[in-house]
């Protein structure tokens, strides 16, 4: 029987049961098609790193004697969506039997069960024998709970798989080590060498920009520095582990201008394509921790990241599409200001994390949550806009854990069913947490001045706006307390600048 099996561009996992043996009867295809270049805008780095990642797994497919079908973005025969391309390989090669793995995402899921449905032969989806969990796995763990929530789902996940724990007990003697994990960087320890793999990909750039693609971002195609096989990943992996993984723990939050990598994996793009798997990951962490190379801080908080948040998201992902990316719990509907696109901003911390995700395609989760989301949900930036700019400009943005971490966690579009509380703050948490305020315009100080932190007066007008909905939140009484001791003229001057500056985005 000839079979056509499909594989996606996150699914370059050769580990897979898949890959187990040839078969000459078996067929797989791989396709680059605008269907997936154009949902959203994308980052051009992302643009390259699927596509070259994609091409060294056909490459080394071919290498071990499988078939392989590769369409690539100019072919002739493209026809830049999934189900005519799959339907013409199909009626070419006579294929009786259509396989492809469980897609990540929901639109990819929907797309895949259409095409399927539209053949005459079997078709069947197989697991990607990827994450711990399947897909509905969480939402079956809270079906019998009040409260969703990372932690008590965490802690099920460690004594399940035997992570870190000794005997019945977690290794160290707590679950959660995330109070040692909010250190500022000030120089020291000195940063450690750029170990990422380099690469020039010259020539696919010139294919994108011959198809006609929309992009943005730096494209740094001859110094392109993500891994796009399984081997550089593995490098990468063992390499952050030898040098970056114990300052990790302690540095994981912090942000600095003179050392935007800090001690952080980026394993993100790697895990999300499954040229790696987060079993392996989490196993190397774990005997490092066991031959006492790394402290229990670094290693807990960065497993917690993997087992614990990257498990549980995928599952309140799956729960709740597809009515989850239309949330909006504080109904905003302002426009993204445009400097999202450049950077070009006077506020220090925005501009600086904005260019360095232009250049590079990435930040780190703080910088996500704390600088740009933070930003958004103060000045009530549509939350579908900030969506679409998060899963455009990250290379590990893939809709299943980008939406639930900018909808939920970051802009609390969900209105609580992720977040505890709304993960936002004034610019003195900033000021702690990286130098970003030292060489800013504004003056994270103040609240009202002309050159006062916007980050201020919005924090407090988001506060009063929302307090209806906000003011019995359990972990939010010392704000409200705050805002309840504020005076009437305070509270009219705050509101003014908050005015002023929303008023006018754009010129901030």
């Amino acid at each position: 029987m000839k079979k056509l099996r499909l594989i996606l561009g996150d699914q370059l996992n050769i580990n897979h049961s898949w890959f187990n043996a040839t078969n000459n009867d078996c067929i797989y295809l791989l396709m680059e098609i605008k269907q997936e270049t154009s949902y959203v805008k994308h980052h051009i780095q992302k643009l390259i790193g699927i596509f070259a990642a994609m091409r060294n797994f056909y490459a080394l497919l071919i290498s071990k004697g499988f078939k392989v079908v590769y369409i690539s973005i100019n072919d002739t025969n493209n026809k830049h969506n999934s189900f005519d391309n799959i339907k013409s390989i199909v009626e070419a090669y006579e294929i009786e039997f259509f396989e492809y793995q469980q897609p990540d995402e929901y639109r990819l899921d929907q797309i895949m069960k259409e095409v399927s449905d539209s053949f005459d032969i079997p078709t069947s989806m197989v697991s990607t024998e990827h994450f711990f969990t399947e897909r509905e796995e969480v939402k079956e763990f809270f079906s019998e709970k009040k409260q969703w929530r990372m932690e008590n789902f965490y802690r099920f996940m460690r004594k399940k798989f035997r992570i870190l724990m000794r005997d019945e007990e977690p290794e160290g003697g707590k679950w959660n080590y995330d109070a040692a994990n909010r250190k500022a960087w000030r120089g020291d320890p000195e940063q450690t060498d750029d170990f990422r793999p380099e690469h020039d990909h010259s020539k696919i750039l010139e294919e994108i920009d011959e198809a006609k693609i929309e992009y943005f971002g730096s494209p740094q195609q001859r110094n392109f520095r993500w891994p796009i096989n399984r081997d550089e990943s593995i490098i990468l992996l063992n390499q952050f582990i030898k040098n970056d993984l114990n300052f990790f723990g302690d540095y994981q939050d912090a942000m600095h201008t003179d050392n935007w990598r800090l001690f952080h994996s980026f394993l993100s793009f790697s895990l999300n394509t499954k040229m790696i798997s987060p079993a392996e990951v989490i196993n190397l962490v774990e005997c490092a921790y066991a031959k006492k190379e790394v402290s229990i801080n670094s290693a807990e908080g960065f497993i917690r990241q993997i087992l614990g948040w990257r498990e549980y998201i995928r599952g309140v992902y799956w729960a709740n599409m597809p009515g989850y990316s239309a949330s909006n719990f504080f109904n905003c509907d302002t426009d993204m200001p445009n400097w999202f696109w450049d950077g070009k901003t006077k506020m220090n911390c925005m501009s600086k994390t904005i260019t360095q995700s232009l250049e590079h395609a990435y930040a780190h989760h703080i910088q996500r949550l704390m600088i740009t989301g933070n930003f958004s949900l103060l000045a009530g930036i549509d939350p579908q806009q900030v969506h679409h700019w998060y899963l455009g400009i990250y290379i590990d943005a893939f809709e299943w854990v980008e939406l639930p971490n900018t909808l939920g966690m970051s802009q609390y579009a969900d209105g609580g069913l992720l977040a505890s509380k709304p993960y936002v703050s004034s610019a003195a948490y900033i000021n702690k947490m990286s130098n970003y305020c030292s060489d800013c315009f504004y003056n994270y100080k103040e609240k009202i001045t002309d050159n006062a932190c916007p980050f201020n007066a919005l924090y407090w007008n988001f506060f009063e706006k929302n307090h209806d909905k906000l003011s019995k939140n359990p972990r939010l009484g010392i704000v409200n307390s705050q805002l309840k001791k504020m005076d009437i003229i305070q509270i009219k001057e705050i509101k003014e600048r908050a005015k002023n500056i929303l008023n006018d985005l754009d010129k901030i």
